[in-house]
């Protein structure tokens, strides 16, 4: 049920059409929450069609234009109602612990390449995401706003800070198998 709601956030952020809040997806809150470009279309229509959002008035667009949309007060309110609301956390669903576990039982033939190779994509994205903050959060900027979306940014920070920890931790550990255990 997030999806709407995201789609909700952004357009409340910036009103805007498909098109854009598929790049604004693929910039910012797609980071931590992805949708495709057919997906957030689908969403659009529904959140239309239930009266939380409609396209900006004035801008009916002709065959092959973009329509730009906006929150509606009905909208506003279930993004608030959501936004109050408790919600569990959500366990972890990882396939490289999965893959760990069976190599336990099936030998580990291809996992140690792998988690190398995730190490150096969890690196990639921890320099980008420090990037983002060196850029768009300089000190200073303590706004309400400015202050959240930060802590949603550090929380991306903090995981992928995590995950090339626990992957360099995961390599010396297959460092130190015995030979035949490792292929």
């Amino acid at each position: 049920m997030s999806l709407p709601h995201a789609i909700l956030t952004a357009l409340v952020e910036k009103p805007s059409s498909g098109l854009e809040l598929t790049r604004r997806f693929d910039r910012s809150i797609g980071y931590f929450w992805s949708a495709t470009h057919q997906q957030i279309y689908r969403e659009l229509g529904k959140l239309e069609a239930d009266g939380l959002i409609r396209a900006l008035p004035g801008q009916q667009p002709a065959r092959g234009q973009k329509k730009s949309y906006e929150v509606l007060p009905a909208g506003r309110a279930e993004l608030a109602r959501w936004t109050s609301a408790a919600h569990d956390p959500k366990p972890l669903r990882d396939t490289m612990l999965l893959r760990l576990r069976a190599a336990a039982v099936v030998g580990t033939a291809g996992v140690e390449t792998d988690l190398r190779r995730h190490l150096e994509l969890h690196e990639r994205q921890l320099a980008e995401y420090e990037e983002i903050e060196e850029r768009d959060f300089p000190p200073g900027r303590d706004s309400a706003e400015d202050r959240l979306r930060h802590l949603v940014l550090r929380a991306g920070i903090d995981l992928e800070t995590f995950w090339t920890q626990w992957l360099r931790h995961a390599l010396a550990e297959f460092a130190e198998l015995p030979g035949d255990e490792r292929t």
